[in-house]
């Protein structure tokens, strides 16, 4: 059974194949109505969960080589939900987020590297307000059907992206520690 007429016609589906599969497997895309992004800090020693209603990853992740794979994360800062309306308006101000001169948040992934199974170190640049910093942190990841969940958090210091400035910088009011709590859905 002759399947190409010639070696040009071999060559060019065999291009074709090089460039369509690996482009295939490295589409995600970003199932909204099932991820969250989220902080939890403390203000006044009490627990306080808010999240960001908008925001967008592109990941391009490779199971069996995570060292391969590529992550990006950018957030919306005026899209920071407290729950109350006037406390929302509060924090996109310059002593907080300064959304209007600093609108997006960012991570960028440097590294994954496997840790256990299922289990990720991630490290890589997060940019809040101008400021970028080295990160690392755990990352759980799994398949489910045609969909890859990937959850963690991560720990950081406000003050170390001038999140609370002037009087907001002392932190018996709200603690300098923050967790960015995550739950991407991604489907192929």
């Amino acid at each position: 059974m002759k399947l190409f007429k010639n070696s040009k016609q071999l060559l060019v589906s065999t291009i074709v194949v090089a460039i369509a599969i690996p482009a295939l497997a490295a589409i995600s895309k970003l199932d909204t109505s099932k991820s969250t992004v989220g902080i939890v800090f403390k203000q006044m020693n009490v627990p306080v969960d808010a999240k960001f209603k908008k925001f967008s990853a592109v990941i391009d992740y490779n199971a069996a080589k995570p060292e391969t794979s590529k992550a990006s994360v950018e957030i919306d800062l005026a899209s920071f939900d407290l729950g109350d309306a006037e406390y929302n308006k509060e924090v996109l101000k310059k002593e907080w987020f300064n959304a209007a001169q600093f609108p997006k948040a960012s991570f960028v992934a440097t590294s994954m590297k496997t840790s256990g199974a299922g289990k990720l170190d991630v490290s890589g640049t997060l940019t809040i307000k101008g400021k970028s910093a080295a990160v690392s942190f755990p990352m759980n990841v799994k398949q489910e059907g045609n969909t890859q969940v990937f959850d963690g958090s991560l720990p950081i210091k406000r003050l170390a992206f001038n999140i609370g400035e002037g009087e907001w910088k002392d932190t018996g009011m709200v603690a300098d520690e923050v967790t960015i709590k995550f739950h991407v859905v991604t489907t192929q």
